[in-house]
């Protein structure tokens, strides 16, 4: 009996997997590399790691740096013969056969209050069974989340999550930039989590070599969006005010993270590593009962910068 290859478009699936690594791998170094540049004084260690079911990762986080107080960007690469019930619940397509995630996650949290906290990913998923075609789809983006905002900075930060989706069509960002506040909204808090900027999933229906060059578009862009933006902001002086308020500030992303972030659940139901997948939470945050900011304050104005806006 012969085994017909699976495949993408025309493209071998294990071609097209080995090349969305290969870029993922790259991706991390680049990132890397770069965030450790504007930092200064910090630098990444490395874990790597391995998945007693299938699979594994390279994990890097820098702490007490020059700029950045913890941050993370990990890269995973899991597999196996089934998903998790919670995978195929909503997906019933997908139950009976074998997987792969990869992708590179990354949480940048900034000493200083003014350094908006930073947020990224990229993916590809793949489910496969003989005889059946692939199942497959990229996503990711990447979001915002200042404690004292600067319009400019928010503006670059969408000017270039729109200029990166402009070769794509007219109503990409729109769409993506849409998805991006309804996903990161705190429905508890009826805020969002920051000013927004990209989320896309579930994205085959392009094909997969622009698909695929979607995705490395926003992987690429990250850097572009974020780094300029610590630039400007890192020299800034700050009192044990602010810094109140940012560790305040910081327990919204830790309630986002435990209660509502797919990729949170996934990981953790998959079995992979819970060091790299809670990485993403800040090295310090704190809780008050009931806090009210000031009226008139900064911390008092950032509500109004927290809803689904057109900047």
């Amino acid at each position: 009996m012969t085994t017909v290859p699976m495949t993408l478009d025309g493209i071998d699936a294990n071609e097209a997997i080995q090349k969305v690594k290969a870029y993922l791998l790259s991706l991390q170094d680049n990132i890397c590399q770069t965030l450790e540049l504007a930092d200064g004084k910090g630098q990444f260690r490395e874990d790597t790691w391995e998945r007693e079911e299938g699979g594994g990762g390279r994990s890097r986080v820098i702490k007490n740096g020059g700029v950045i107080e913890q941050g993370g960007v990990n890269f995973s690469h899991v597999f196996g013969a089934s998903l998790p019930a919670s995978a195929t619940a909503s997906r019933p397509e997908l139950a009976g056969r074998s997987f792969q995630a990869m992708g590179v996650s990354l949480v940048i949290h900034p000493h200083n209050p003014y350094i908006p906290t930073s947020h990224a990913n990229v993916r590809f998923f793949i489910a496969e069974k003989e005889g059946e075609a692939p199942i497959w789809w990229f996503g990711g983006g990447f979001d915002l989340t200042p404690f004292y905002p600067f319009k400019e900075d928010v503006v670059h930060w969408h000017e270039v999550a729109k200029k990166l989706c402009s070769p794509y069509g007219d109503g990409v960002y729109g769409k993506y930039k849409a998805w991006c506040d309804d996903y990161f909204y705190l429905k508890h808090r009826s805020e969002t989590r920051g000013v927004g900027g990209l989320f896309f999933d579930d994205l085959n229906e392009w094909g997969f070599d622009k698909s695929f060059a979607f995705m490395q578009a926003v992987g690429n862009g990250y850097v572009d969006a974020y780094v300029p933006i610590v630039e400007r902001r890192k020299d800034a002086q700050y009192s044990e005010r602010e810094r109140d308020f940012q560790l305040y500030r910081r327990g919204r992303y830790v309630e986002f993270n435990l209660v509502f972030d797919r990729g949170t659940l996934f990981g953790l139901q998959t079995g992979g590593r819970t060091e790299s997948i809670l990485m993403s939470m800040p090295p310090l945050a704190r809780w008050e009962y009931c806090y009210t900011p000031a009226p008139g304050s900064a911390e008092d104005k950032l509500s109004e910068w927290l809803k689904p806006t057109d900047w």
